[in-house]
């Protein structure tokens, strides 16, 4: 089964949170976009330093897929029709990617806590 890893999943999964377990050990069935990976290596480098940073960003590159303007262009969409929530970028971009391949938005994020395709996990 597919499923979309957003930032925080990812975070979660490389800390080993036992909440996040059964996506880890499925981990070559998930999907991320560059800017999820972008936002991983931030957290990385800013709480564990560049080397865990480099290490991460190695391990999760492979799950990066391309995505294309339509999905940039339904996440501004998103962004705009949610400011209340104040959705990174990232997020927007994410959610839609997982939607436009119809597969399930991995996350923590209380943000997204009842919005339809997500799979919730705290």
């Amino acid at each position: 089964m597919v499923i979309f890893l957003d930032t925080y999943a990812i975070i979660e999964i490389s800390l080993s949170n036992p909440l996040y377990e059964k996506y880890a050990i499925n981990l070559g069935d998930g999907v991320t976009t560059i800017f999820n990976l972008s936002e991983v290596y931030f957290y990385y480098l800013k709480n564990f330093g560049e080397e865990e940073a480099e290490k991460i960003y190695g391990t999760v590159k492979p799950l990066s897929i391309p995505i294309d303007d339509s999905i940039i262009k339904a996440a501004m969409r998103f962004k705009l029709s949610h400011q209340k929530k104040r959705f990174s970028i990232a997020d927007c971009i994410g959610y839609n990617t997982a939607l436009k391949l119809n597969v399930r938005f991995l996350t923590g994020d209380y943000a997204f806590k009842n919005f339809n395709n997500v799979e919730f996990v705290i």
